[in-house]
């Protein structure tokens, strides 16, 4: 099987297994009546802050080899520096923690090893978080589909991969911008736990979500365009 090999690969590979458990403190929630309460619901959701690394770890000894879908939208490494999203991992925090775990040599990274390794030691923990008829859905663009592939098969094994659902993410085609043909889909990659055992199921037509849509349309998008206006493609 084909591999990817990148600066810091070597040390990041089982570095989740060097970030320690933490304990998950109750801070509040929210009560039937979307009352803030001191005292935990019991509904099984949870919003954590933090590092994200670290979440995942202290939720392996309650979730492992339990968790039926996880979706994540990883930054897709464009280099916008500027985005607060911070999209080509170049942040002082993800700085210092390379500088940490991959030590010297990584002075020498490009972005595309920072992203690397910030990924990989994250989806090792996502694949152990995924129970035997799991899935993972991961959103990415071109940037670093190619590398997801790849890393996603080293991790979940290439006989794991589901399929890739392509979605046209913005106008008609024929667009040139800088005298290159600019980019109109956008990816979803698919990992199954075992893909033997992993399903998706289909959405009756009735469904909330696909009634919302329909009417959403109808209306030619003006609640999109005014909620998300940063967001909208005609």
């Amino acid at each position: 099987m084909p591999t990817l090999h990148w600066i810091g690969k070597d040390k990041v590979i089982n570095h989740h297994r060097d970030v320690p458990y933490k304990v998950l403190e109750h801070q509040y929630g929210f009560t039937a009546d979307m009352g803030n309460g001191k005292q935990p619901t019991g509904s099984g959701n949870m919003v954590i802050h933090g590092d994200n690394l670290e979440a995942l770890k202290s939720l392996l000894p309650q979730y492992e080899g339990k968790v039926n879908c996880i979706y994540i939208d990883p930054p897709y490494n464009t280099g916008n520096e500027g985005w607060v999203y911070n999209d080509n991992v170049n942040a002082p925090r993800i700085k210092k923690w390379l500088g940490e775990v991959v030590g010297k040599e990584g002075e020498d990274l490009s972005r595309h090893d920072k992203w690397l390794c910030m990924m990989y030691p994250r989806l090792v923990l996502l694949q152990k978080l995924l129970s035997d008829d799991g899935l993972l859905l991961v959103s990415i663009d071109d940037n670093e589909a190619a590398s997801s592939r790849l890393v996603l098969d080293e991790i979940f094994g290439s006989s794991s991969y589901f399929n890739t659902i392509h979605w046209k993410a913005r106008g008609t085609g024929g667009q040139v911008k800088d005298g290159a043909i600019a980019s109109q889909f956008q990816y979803v990659l698919i990992y199954a736990k075992d893909k033997r055992s992993g399903k998706l199921r289909k959405l009756s037509n009735d469904n909330a979500g696909e009634i919302k849509w329909r009417d959403f349309r109808k209306a030619g998008g003006q609640w999109q365009r005014r909620f998300r206006p940063k967001q909208f493609y005609p």
